[in-house]
């Protein structure tokens, strides 16, 4: 297959992307899943209506569509967006809208009395989410916060389509270079398998010291 030493490397680096597209994309993610996920909980009305409409709308559409409106679309408007800057909005605003229900149905699982102490003790609404309705929440949620942040990281695939060098589009570049299939597509299955393990250990682990001495979450 020729040098195929050359041909990993280059895979490799499609690798170090594929990383920092999912590191920065579950970021974004991340901030938007609980900047929406608590405006569905808002008092405000227009609140509620605004993070509904996003969660529905990037949960409704293909990201694919997403990726390509952020990408070609918004320089029409003024916003120019690197292929890197448009890759990470589009997988951190797509999957955040997945997480943002994660969040408010997390919050919603405290049970009822948590809520009536906090108000019997007079707490304000923001020391009652950051003190004690939070606090319990976060364990419901880091085990489908890992789930997406795994799908996150194999969605990190279609920023190929424009032109961003990830492991899927190193591997097409090694394939087109050498007409070879296997060996390419085997190595990135292996390597998408590898960092989705990876990131099921940080999470398992992240879950042990977020629950540890938490009474009554386990």
């Amino acid at each position: 297959m020729g040098d195929w030493a050359g041909y990993l490397t280059l895979i490799l680096q499609g690798a170090w992307v594929t990383v920092k597209l999912t590191l920065l994309g579950s970021s974004v993610a991340l901030v938007v899943a609980f900047v929406a996920g608590l405006a569905r909980l808002s008092r405000h009305a227009w609140l509620r209506w605004l993070s509904t409409g996003y969660i529905e709308f990037f949960r409704g559409t293909s990201i694919f569509v997403q990726l390509f409106w952020i990408y070609f679309v918004l320089p029409m408007t003024g916003i120019q967006l690197s292929p890197m800057q448009a890759g990470v909005m589009a997988l951190g605003l797509n999957v955040g809208a997945y997480g943002a229900e994660v969040v408010r149905g997390a919050v919603l699982s405290v049970p009822r009395d948590q809520h009536e102490a906090c108000t019997a003790v007079n707490l304000t609404r923001f020391q009652r989410m950051r003190h004690v309705i939070l606090p319990q929440a976060l364990p419901l949620m880091l085990p489908t916060f890992g789930n997406n942040a795994i799908e996150l990281m194999k969605a990190t695939s279609v920023v190929s389509l424009i032109s961003l060098s990830d492991m899927t589009f190193q591997a097409q570049v090694v394939r087109s270079q050498t007409g070879s299939t296997l060996l390419p597509f085997v190595t990135i299955l292996l390597l998408y398998f590898v960092l989705s393990s990876v990131i099921s250990f940080v999470m398992r682990r992240l879950e042990r010291r977020v629950t540890r001495g938490l009474d009554g979450v386990r």
